[in-house]
């Protein structure tokens, strides 16, 4: 849990330096998008492996392997949105950049979809069955030998 905080607060810096006095340009660079990407890596490895625990070894579901998949997928989208132009897939070439409103959409998305994979991940409640013999006690009827 203490990951998932300190790639917040790390996401949170890279967003906006300013808060704690490091903006230090006008304009959004690469150092700058690579703090909040860190942050953000930071943050999703933090809340699956906290998922992971509250698992506590549940096997496996189709749903849950679907949010793993969908949180790496909504990070690598955020990662591509982020370094757009640096990649020459953006509207700006060198030297000129500018984090634009598209570039900001697409961050935005790839955050949101990661978070419904942790979503999707997250354990589903056990169905509570009335009426039938827990697997403990089958286990102490079944015969030795």
């Amino acid at each position: 849990m203490t990951l998932v905080l300190v790639g917040l607060f790390i996401f949170m810096l890279g967003v906006n330096p300013g808060m704690v006095g490091m903006d230090r340009s006008p304009v959004v660079g690469f150092v700058q998008i690579g703090v909040w990407l860190t942050g953000l890596a930071m943050l999703l490895l933090g809340s699956t492996l906290t998922v992971r625990v509250v698992r506590n070894g549940r096997p496996g579901s189709l749903r849950s392997e679907v949010g793993l998949r969908l949180i790496a997928t909504g990070y690598v989208f955020a990662v591509a949105a982020s370094f757009a132009d640096f990649l020459g897939i953006g509207a700006h070439r060198l030297p000129d950049i500018y984090f634009g409103p598209l570039q900001v959409f697409g961050l935005a998305l790839g955050v949101v979809v990661s978070l419904l994979g942790v979503l999707l991940y997250w354990p589903s409640r056990s169905r509570h069955r009335t009426g039938s013999a827990s697997s403990a006690q089958l286990a102490a009827e079944a015969p030795v030998g």
